[in-house]
C-alpha cells in the first residue's frame, strides 16, 4: 500500500455506529442488512460492525506512515467537516487536504465525482510506478518490463496502459494482474459484453451480469490409458449471475450465448503462437 485517500470519512467509528443504529439489531440477527445512507442502499454485514468496534482509530491514523489525502465537502450532511480536521490533525506528514466544496457526501454529482477522481489521479501520480509512453500500432500489444523489479511490465495497447505483476508471496510487489488474471479477465470481459450484446438486441434486461473465473492445472479424471502417468489439464471455471429481471428461458439462452464469446472460442481451439525475434 503507498497511501490512503479519505473521501468524506468520519474520524471516529462512532459515527458510522450511530448511523446504523437502527439497523444494528437487524444485522446482528440475520448477518446482513439494507441501509439508507445519503439517500442510497448499502448493504452492510456483521463483519463490517465487528471492525467498527475496534478502537484506537486515531491511534492507527498517527502510525500509517502512508501517504494521506483528505478530501471532504465543508457542507457534507452526513459527516461534518470537522471530521476531515480530525483526521488531518492525527496523521503524521506526508499529507494533504483537498475541500470538495458545493459537494455532497456521496460525490452524487457528476463534476463532484470527476473532480474527486482527477485530484487522487494526480496526488497516486506521484506513488505508483511512472507509466512509460508507449506507442503501439492498431491490433498490438506490447509488454515491457516496469521499473527495477522482476515482474513489473507495463502493458500498452491502443492508447491504454495497465500494470501486470506478480504477487509478494513468489517475489513480486502485487502492483498489478498476474497474467493468469489478465488471461481470466479477457474470458470475463468478453463473455459479459457478449452476453450483454445479444440481450440488447433482444430487448432482454442484462445489465448486472457478473462473471466469476478461477483457473487451475488438474489431473484428468477420465484420462484413458493414462492411470500410470496422470495427465494435468488447464481448467477455468467460470460462474455467470445473472439478474433478478429475467426468465428461465431467456436465462439458458444467454448461458448458451456465453459459450460463443470470441475469447472462449479462441481458447477452445487449436492455438498456434509463432514466435520472432526482433533486432531493434
Amino acid at each position: 500500500m503507498k497511501g490512503v485517500a479519505a473521501i468524506g470519512a468520519p474520524a471516529d467509528p462512532a459515527h458510522v455506529t450511530h448511523v446504523l443504529q437502527d439497523s444494528r439489531d437487524q444485522i446482528e440477527a440475520k448477518g446482513c442488512a439494507t441501509v439508507s445512507i445519503g439517500g442510497r442502499n448499502f448493504d452492510i454485514c456483521k463483519t463490517f460492525l465487528d471492525d467498527l468496534d475496534i478502537q484506537g482509530q486515531r491511534d492507527a491514523i498517527a502510525s500509517l506512515r502512508r501517504d494521506l489525502l483528505v478530501l471532504h465537502s465543508p457542507v457534507d450532511a452526513i459527516v461534518g467537516i470537522e471530521n476531515a480536521g480530525d483526521i488531518f490533525q492525527a496523521a503524521k506528514h506526508p499529507k494533504s487536504f483537498i475541500s470538495l466544496d458545493r459537494a455532497d457526501h456521496l460525490l452524487s454529482k457528476p463534476r463532484d465525482a470527476a473532480f474527486a477522481a482527477d485530484m487522487i489521479s494526480a496526488w497516486a501520480s506521484r506513488l505508483v510506478p511512472e507509466m512509460q509512453d508507449v506507442p503501439v500500432e492498431e491490433g498490438h500489444v506490447i509488454v515491457e518490463p516496469l521499473g527495477s523489479g522482476l515482474f513489473p511490465h507495463l502493458v500498452a495497447a491502443s492508447g491504454h496502459t495497465i500494470i501486470a505483476d506478480e504477487p509478494q508471496s513468489v517475489g513480486g510487489s502485487d502492483t498489478g494482474l498476474t497474467p493468469y488474471q489478465l488471461l481470466l479477465a479477457g474470458l470475463g470481459a468478453c463473455t459479459s459484453m457478449t452476453m450483454r450484446m445479444y440481450a440488447q438486441r433482444k430487448g432482454w434486461p442484462a445489465e448486472h451480469i457478473r462473471v466469476d473465473l478461477t483457473h487451475a492445472k488438474k489431473y484428468l479424471d477420465d484420462c484413458q490409458g493414462c492411470e500410470d502417468n496422470p495427465v494435468k489439464i488447464d481448467l477455468i471455471e467460470r460462474t455467470i449471475a445473472l439478474g433478478d429481471d429475467l426468465n428461465e428461458e431467456q436465462r439458458a439462452r444467454l448461458m448458451e450465448i456465453a459459450d460463443k464469446c470470441p475469447v472462449h472460442r479462441t481458447l477452445e481451439s487449436d492455438i498456434r503462437i509463432v514466435t520472432t525475434r526482433s533486432d531493434e
